[in-house]
Order: C-alpha cells, then sequence, then structure tokens
C-alpha cells in the first residue's frame, strides 16, 4: 500500500492536513509530488539503497518527502529538528547520506553542514534558498509526476533519541519488495489491532521524525485515511482538533496525558471527544492513575504499545485487558519475552531482570558491533535495556530503564516508581528521579521537579520539598522515595515526551567531581 493505490478511489480527498494552518494536500497531490521527488533523486545517480538524510520541523510537505525517498527506493534518516549542529552532522556523516533536504526554518544549521558533511552530493531546501542549496519547489516541479519503472520500496533508518547515551542508527533487516505489494507491520497492525480503514482520520500530535508519528502517520496515508499534523502539542489544541476534525485516532505519549488531566475542569467538558474510536499509547509506561482517568474520560477505547524502533518485539493490550492487569504494558504478540538476571539466566514469574524478546525483527545499531552485539543475549534474543517482570497470565510490567537504576547502599531503587506518584500531586507539571553521589551509599535519590507555580523564596521551596517527599512516602517505602527536591522551570524533555533524564544525572555527578 501508498498513497497511489488510492488514486482511483479519491483523489481529491485529503491526505494531510496540517492542523494550525488548515494546509491541505490530497491523495492525487502527495502521490504526484513524492513521484517527482523520486525522479530527482534517481537523474542525480541515487539508486536503491542509497542513502536520504531530512531535518526540519513539522512542515506541510514532510511526508511528501518521505514518501518521495520511497518511491526511489532509498534509506531514509529523519533526524530531530532540536539536533544542535554537532549532533546533526555526526548523524548525517554516520548513516552515509548523499543526499539531503531541510528547510527555511533551519537555515543556519544547514550553512554549518556544507563544511562538516562534505559527501552530500544534493541538498534541497524548502521554503527559501541559501548558498549551497538548491531549491526544492523549483527542483520538484521540475519532474514528471510519472512514476520511475519497476520501483522498489525504500525503509526508513532511524536514531535513537539519545536519552541513554549517543544516538544508535537502527538499520532494519532491508527487503526491497516492490512498491505495490509494500505492507509494513505498522500498517497492518492500524488495520487489525485499531481498526484503521480509509474512513479514519488520524491526529498527529509528536514531531514526524520520531520513530512512532513517523511510520503510523505513513502507515496511516497508506490505508487511505486523513493525517491531522500538529506543529506541537497542546493540551486544550489537542481536544479542541479532535471535536473539529471527528477525530477517530491518534498516538499520544503519557505525558500528554498527564497535561490534559491537569487543564481545569470546564476547559476539558467544553470539548466533544465522542468521536474517537482508538488512541493509542507508547514510549513510556503510564502511571496506573493517569491511565484509569482517561479512561473514566474518554471510555475503554484506549490502547497500549510496548516496543522499540529496532521493531525487536511487540507487546499490546487494549483497555479491557489493561484493567484486568492494571500497570502492565502488555502481552506479547508474535513474540516470547524472557526476563533475564544478571547472570544471564531467566529468572521465575514476578521477579525482575531484563526484557529480552525472542522472535522479532532483526535489527543492528548502524556503524556500532559493540551496541549491537550488547543488545543480544547468548541465546540470539535481543533487548531495549528495559527492565521488567512478567506475571502469570504473560503480561509484562516495565520497571524502569535499566541505565536509570539506583543502587544506594546495596539497594536496586527504579526511579520510575517515584515518578509515577510525584507525577499525581496537584503542585507538579513534571518531575524527574535520578541517583546522585551520596558517600556513604554510593546513591541516593533525587528529584527534580517542575512545579505549578515556582516557589518565591527557600522557605517556600524547603516547605514544598517536604510536602513532595512525604506524599511521596506516603505510597512508597521510604528507600525509594526522594531525598531530596530541587525545583526547575522547565525539564529538558524531548517533543516526543521522552525526558532527558541523562543530562540531569550528568549535571548533579560533574558538581560532584564524580563520574558516573
Amino acid at each position: 500500500m501508498f498513497p497511489g493505490t488510492h488514486i482511483a478511489t479519491q483523489p481529491d480527498k485529503p491526505a494531510v492536513i496540517m492542523a494550525d494552518t488548515g494546509w491541505t494536500q490530497t491523495f492525487a497531490e502527495l502521490d504526484a509530488a513524492a513521484n517527482r521527488l523520486s525522479r530527482v533523486f534517481r537523474n542525480a545517480g541515487f539508486q536503491p539503497g542509497d542513502h536520504v538524510a531530512l531535518c526540519m520541523e513539522n512542515h506541510p510537505r514532510y511526508l511528501e518527502v518521505l514518501w518521495g525517498c520511497e518511491y526511489a527506493g532509498l534509506i531514509y534518516t529523519a533526524a530531530s529538528s532540536r539536533l544542535n549542529d554537532e549532533e546533526l552532522a555526526y548523524i548525517i556523516n554516520d548513516c552515509g547520506a548523499r543526499g539531503y533536504i531541510t528547510s527555511k526554518y533551519k537555515s543556519d544549521q544547514a550553512e554549518s553542514l556544507i563544511d562538516t558533511c562534505p559527501n552530500l552530493e544534493l541538498r534541497l531546501m524548502l521554503d527559501d534558498t541559501i548558498e549551497g542549496y538548491d531549491s526544492y519547489e523549483a527542483t520538484v516541479e521540475a519532474q514528471s509526476a510519472e512514476p520511475l519503472e519497476g520501483r522498489v520500496a525504500g525503509t526508513d533508518m532511524l536514531y535513537s533519541s539519545g536519552t541513554t547515551g549517543r544516538p544508535k542508527g537502527v538499520m532494519p533487516a532491508l527487503d526491497q519488495q516492490p512498491i505495490e505489494e509494500r505492507v509494513t507491520g505498522v500498517a497492518g497492525m492500524l488495520s487489525v489491532l485499531f481498526g484503521m480503514d480509509a474512513s479514519k482520520t488520524y491526529l498527529s500530535p509528536a514531531p514526524l521524525y520520531h520513530a512512532a508519528p513517523l511510520r503510523f502517520c505513513m502507515s496511516t496515508v497508506a490505508i487511505g485515511a486523513t493525517v491531522v499534523v500538529m506543529s506541537k502539542f497542546d493540551a486544550e489544541d489537542y481536544l479542541r482538533l479532535i471535536e473539529k476534525f471527528g477525530v477517530t485516532h491518534s498516538q499520544v505519549v503519557p505525558t500528554m496525558f498527564v497535561r490534559m488531566l491537569k487543564l481545569p475542569e470546564e476547559t476539558r467538558a467544553k470539548y466533544d471527544v465522542s468521536s474517537l474510536e482508538c488512541v493509542i499509547h507508547a514510549a513510556a509506561p503510564c502511571p496506573v492513575p493517569v491511565k484509569k482517568q482517561m479512561i473514566d474520560w474518554w471510555g475503554p477505547v484506549l490502547h497500549e504499545y510496548y516496543a522499540g524502533t529496532e521493531g525487536n518485539g511487540f507487546c499490546y493490550c487494549n483497555s479491557e485487558m489493561w484493567l484486568g492487569h492494571q500497570g502492565t504494558v502488555g502481552m506479547p504478540i508474535n513474540c516470547v519475552v524472557h526476563i533475564v538476571g544478571e547472570d544471564g539466566e531467566e529468572v521465575p514469574v514476578g521477579e525482575s531482570g531484563t526484557v529480552y524478546f525472542e522472535g522479532g525483527a532483526e535489527f543492528e545499531y548502524h556503524n556500532d558491533a559493540e551496541k549491537t552485539a550488547g543488545s543480544r543475549h547468548p541465546k540470539g534474543w535481543s533487548t531495549l535495556g528495559d527492565v521488567g517482570y512478567l506475571d502469570e497470565d504473560n503480561y509484562l510490567y516495565l520497571t524502569d530503564r535499566k541505565a536509570y537504576m539506583i543502587i544506594s547502599g546495596g539497594v536496586n531503587i527504579y526511579p520510575q516508581e517515584a515518578e509515577n506518584v510525584l507525577t499525581m500531586h496537584p503542585d507538579v507539571v513534571d518531575v524527574a528521579v535520578f541517583g546522585v553521589p551520596n558517600d556513604d551509599f554510593g546513591e541516593e535519590v533525587k528529584a527534580v521537579v517542575q512545579p505549578k507555580e515556582m516557589p518565591a523564596d527557600d522557605e517556600a521551596a524547603a516547605a514544598l520539598s517536604a510536602s513532595l517527599i512525604k506524599y511521596c512516602r506516603e505510597h512508597l517505602a521510604d528507600v525509594k522515595c526522594p531525598r531530596s527536591v530541587d525545583f526547575r522551570e522547565e525539564l529538558p524533555r524531548h517533543p516526543t515526551g521522552k525526558l532527558y533524564k541523562r543530562l540531569l544525572k550528568d549535571e548533579y555527578w560533574k558538581a560532584a567531581g564524580r563520574a558516573i
């Protein structure tokens, strides 16, 4: 399936709508633009299997760029628009890109890449041009809209967000089938698990360069449904758009649920969300009270999955399954989950260990054999680095990222538990919990909180800190709770919802003059 599949039946139906401006691209327009771009690549000498990188905001023509790469059989890397110059140059060079596409919004950064990325043979810019870049619009419009002959499908090679280290390029097994036969796992999942068909409308509130939004939006269009793209997430605007467009499907992260639940009751009640049929969430465990409140509000339309960019495994649960196993991230679908202890052996049901998948897709970390090997068990299973356990019904529960585990006085502490508790405090907007140096115990638990209102002075900060610690201890054992709390105007959170906890943690350890 691909956009051209639907030209005969719905050429003038919107494929993409930009939520903030109303800009619309029909299926016929999207298919034609992608065909033209594919010819740009071929005329520049790019062959199936060659690599292209792109970096821009949630641009109206983002999806046509992705499909143009697909139609040309290329491997494409969508990079975060929040990367600094050095980080972006690293990804472009590491992935071996021959071409690069960006926008006027990123023009300052684009200029710096001319010297740092010497292997780029084709550089295109949307909305404007600078020296060293050709106009995307003029270059594409000069090409025929006829499809290339003998097209084979391309694929993405996306980089991890780098929350636990330097970004890793995830290279899936390359199987360049004819574009007409292209059916991705995400498209199949959307159809079978989530009831997506050409009559539906999908609302995407996240950056399109991230794996899940990119793949879900492309698969939605491939199926023939309409994608409504938000430039950035805003809790009230998200609710407004559900009502305005009669949204049936969407994908969010738990942080977005929290933001919506903390809106005033009268704001939440102002919008009709009854059109929703399926709201999918992933990327991080959702605190149990948050999910219960969302199901009470929206009904049993919430679906959850646990997976990674690597595609090596997939766990799933709908609202009914979750209500019977509260806190789970789902049960394995088309794979087997193994929970492994420090000795490399599987642990009994109910005990925590590293989560490994068996039977999922093959992958490797590009140009990093060591990281690839580190993700593998001697039996061939692979892991994303998460810690969790299985219950007697084979439902998986995530404890935390192994990299974030705190060892205090020989006790293993998973900060996700304290984060889930503190998130529900009425004075907390956002929170990060991690280990900081302690001379006696090695590490101690620290919380950094973004409060609804910053304390006016040290006395108010001390009072709020004490209140939060007391609140946490009412729900968790003392050892799992923070011994101190600091306050920030805003935490370093990625637009996809992932928290850059490593940045905070590194800051505290560096201040102590110690390595983690």
